[in-house]
């Protein structure tokens, strides 16, 4: 199951989940394109604003009010789950965490993300990651970079130019996280259990919380070029 959460509350964008892109609301974009997935057998949105909630209601589609409160997007996530599971009755066995501020995702994304986990039945978590490409997205601290271990596994994620700027060569390939994030069931409720990490406080990004309690991330690399929307520059040129 696919689920987006989105809030009007961005820092560095207000309301941008319903901005327009070309006629559409940047989450209505996101929630149709998220839909075209095969891997997926349903598509929610998780939100804590009434706007977004009747936005994605008018559209019929499924959409779950959660709290207000959360710090990061996995928390709300993981609320919306124990809300989806206890209206179908069911345990549903992956959870695809997918930004509401990605309004370029392909679905063949989302599938190039999920089948690791379905493959190899000890992943917790995958991510998806491309290479850096221009100046402006390495020292962009809106773009989250990550550096992994010999087998992919995320060694660390920021939002500071990593491996050093400094002494940062071409020999050496920089990626960004792309926000398509898949968990196992039990290691997401698991990550809602355990306490935020001073990491994840630093960087702001929720992936830290599994790598400073030990648990693997595999990064899973995507030829595909996405922009995330943090700024109305941003949407200008996702248009």
């Amino acid at each position: 199951v696919g689920i987006i959460p989105a809030r009007m509350e961005s820092s560095r964008f207000p309301g941008k989940p319903l901005a327009d892109i070309l006629g559409m609301p940047m989450i209505g974009h996101i929630y149709h394109r998220c839909k075209m997935s095969n891997i997926l057998d349903d598509v929610y949105v998780a939100t804590c604003n009434t706007e977004i909630y009747d936005y994605i209601e008018s559209l019929g589609g499924k959409v779950i009010m959660t709290a207000n409160t959360h710090e990061r997007a996995s928390d709300r996530v993981a609320e919306a789950l124990n809300i989806i599971e206890k209206d179908l009755g069911q345990k549903i066995d992956i959870i695809v965490m997918l930004q509401g501020d990605e309004p370029m995702v392909k679905p063949s994304m989302i599938e190039d993300a999920v089948k690791p986990l379905i493959d190899d039945p000890t992943l917790p978590v995958t991510n998806l990651m491309s290479k850096i490409k221009t100046d402006q997205e390495w020292n962009d601290p809106n773009e989250v970079k990550v550096v992994t271990d010999c087998n992919n596994n995320a060694l660390y994620f920021s939002r500071e130019p990593i491996p050093s700027n400094k002494k940062y060569s071409n020999k050496i390939k920089a990626y960004k996280q792309v926000c398509i994030i898949p968990f196992k069931r039990d290691a997401l409720l698991n990550y809602v259990r355990l306490n935020p990490t001073p990491l994840e406080i630093i960087e702001s990004v929720d992936m830290n919380r599994f790598i400073e309690n030990g648990i693997k991330i595999k990064m899973i690399e995507t030829d595909n070029n996405t922009i995330a929307v943090d700024t109305p520059e941003d949407l200008a040129n996702v248009e």
